[in-house]
């Protein structure tokens, strides 16, 4: 993958349990500038969205414990100040159409499906964020 720097500066929270798809994915963004903390399931996400202020959300709908869907209706009714409009992506393995829907009715602002291409995810998240009004 050739980084192409579209991602420098940008913090970015990545939830997921799987820790090779964890590894993959904190790896690409890395690879392309972005600081990234990752964690396994939604309780520890939650502590970190209480200690930092991400600029982008990635998370997996199959969590144990608590599922993204709960996850992401909960960061939702937080005040904006404190995470509740971050940028969200639903990075799945739940593919159909009902799946789709249902993340974005949970209030991620997209749904990517999993196995996903480097530069494919790359791109969605820089889309992502220049579609949101900082």
């Amino acid at each position: 993958m050739q980084s192409s720097g579209t991602l420098a500066g940008l913090d970015i929270l990545v939830v997921e349990d799987d820790d090779d798809t964890r590894f993959f994915i904190t790896t690409v963004l890395e690879m392309d500038g972005a600081k990234v903390i990752a964690v396994p399931s939604a309780a520890a996400a939650h502590q970190a969205l209480s200690e930092l202020q991400p600029d982008i959300l990635i998370c997996d709908i199959g969590l144990p414990g608590e599922d993204g869907y709960s996850f992401i209706y909960k960061i939702r009714a937080l005040n904006p100040k404190n995470g509740g409009r971050v940028p969200a992506i639903a990075l799945t393995a739940y593919a159909d159409s009902e799946a789709r829907i249902r993340a974005l009715e949970a209030g991620f602002d997209t749904h990517v499906s999993k196995p996903t291409d480097p530069e494919e995810l790359v791109e969605i998240v820089a889309c992502l964020v220049a579609s949101c009004n900082w």
